[in-house]
């Protein structure tokens, strides 16, 4: 049998603990950072996602009443939306809120900051316009740096797989020594990653839920 030469692993849940919680609200003029969690609760409450609970989580630590959603969908690994309070609410990335007409200009230098940390951050629309930034961190489990360092002792090379956005992904890979990244990789595009690292005539394994 031919050695594993490198390990594709997934970030969130194996790199990191799975536990994410929200660690910064900005909201955009208009809106305060309750009136943001509360709406973002009220979508999100329908979803099992980890980066979903962990808003919902962050609105009852806040005694926020949630609202009732309805018409609520959530695209694998894009966003989610639905309505509340009359309010039509659209979160996820940039691409996920241009396609249903959300510009996202006016939160991009705190999304960058945030993502500067580790952070992964969930733009938050709301009737069609920019409402504010929710960021969301997942600590790094205490016994993933010694695993790395183990699997490069024993010439295993390593990539870190995730559908976050470059920035944080980047910053996440560097507190713990991963050089090699593939960032931004929907669910449906992990079995694509390893099959390109395979033509490359890696012999892969795979750690995580891909």
């Amino acid at each position: 049998m031919e050695k594993v030469d490198t390990l594709v692993i997934d970030k969130t849940g194996t790199l990191t603990e799975g536990r994410p919680s929200v660690t910064a609200i900005v909201p955009v003029s208009g809106y305060t950072e309750e009136q943001l969690l509360r709406l973002a609760a009220s979508v999100e409450q329908a979803s099992e996602h980890p980066l979903a609970q962990a808003i919902v989580s962050a609105a009852k630590a806040r005694n926020i009443a949630i609202p009732p959603v309805s018409d609520f969908d959530s695209p694998a690994g894009r966003g989610a939306l639905g309505t509340a309070e009359g309010r039509r609410i659209v979160l996820g990335n940039a691409r996920f809120l241009a396609e249903h007409g959300i510009a996202t200009a006016a939160m991009d230098d705190a999304a960058a900051e945030l993502r500067r940390s580790g952070a992964t951050a969930i733009f938050v629309g709301i009737d069609g316009a920019a409402a504010g930034t929710i960021a969301i961190a997942d600590p790094i489990k205490p016994t993933t740096p010694q695993a790395l360092e183990d699997l490069r002792r024993a010439g295993i090379r390593v990539v870190m797989l995730t559908g976050d956005n470059r920035t944080s992904a980047e910053a996440v890979a560097r507190q713990i020594g991963i050089t090699e990244v593939e960032a931004e990789v929907l669910p449906d595009q992990k079995g694509e990653t390893v099959a390109r690292l395979k033509r490359e005539g890696r012999i892969i394994a795979m750690a995580g839920d891909g």
